[in-house]
């Protein structure tokens, strides 16, 4: 089934944009995940390939960089997911998730190294977006969830980002679109199109 976005934010087609020194881009999860581990870009679409070489130019403009510190959450979330899939297809068999983290340590050992070295990446080369997730910001969050489609660590990022004023965002994740206020680029081409029929594509 076809996602119909209702497109609020203002969109960006990172393949017909260059970035500037006065961009402050957070960067989302998946883009980072593509960017830091090698793994990410044995199976993925052609478009995903715009977001690293966006990222580097946004670098090379002196534009500001950032990152959530809940991103290190997801993309240890994702890389084991990614680690225990390529182990499966390994062994010809699958493997439960709790089974993999706790019964074979070589395996473990690979996954934290493979975090450990994507996460001094990011470190590396973005500023840190703090956030206090106490019960104001978790009051905000829940408020954002009555109107705005997205997951649970979207809505504390929206709000590392509303609390820093920062509206620029480069991710892949269509549920930013739905957000009013923020500035999405992205090389989603549903998102693209779904902005542009909706009069929210905007090209600088």
């Amino acid at each position: 089934m076809a996602i119909n976005y209702t497109v609020q934010a203002e969109v960006v087609d990172i393949s017909a944009d260059t970035p500037k020194a006065e961009d402050a881009f957070l960067v989302d999860t998946n883009v980072w995940y593509w960017t830091t581990y090698p793994n990410a870009t044995s199976h993925i679409p052609n478009h995903i390939s715009d977001y690293p070489g966006y990222l580097n130019n946004a670098l090379g403009a002196s534009a500001k960089i950032f990152r959530s510190g809940l991103t290190l959450a997801e993309l240890s979330h994702i890389i084991e997911k990614t680690e225990r899939e390529i182990y499966e297809r390994n062994i010809g068999n699958s493997i439960k998730p709790k089974e993999f983290r706790h019964n074979l340590a070589g395996q473990r050992g690979r996954v934290v190294s493979e975090v450990q070295a994507a996460w001094a990446q990011v470190a590396s080369l973005a500023e840190p977006l703090a956030i206090t997730i106490d019960s104001p910001t978790a009051t905000a969050a829940l408020n954002r969830l009555k109107t705005e489609k997205v997951d649970g660590y979207d809505l504390f990022i929206l709000e590392s980002m509303r609390t820093h004023a920062v509206v620029q965002i480069i991710t892949d994740d269509g549920d930013f679109a739905t957000v009013p206020g923020i500035q999405v680029f992205t090389a989603n081409r549903n998102v693209i199109h779904a902005a542009c029929v909706q009069g929210r594509l905007t090209i600088r």
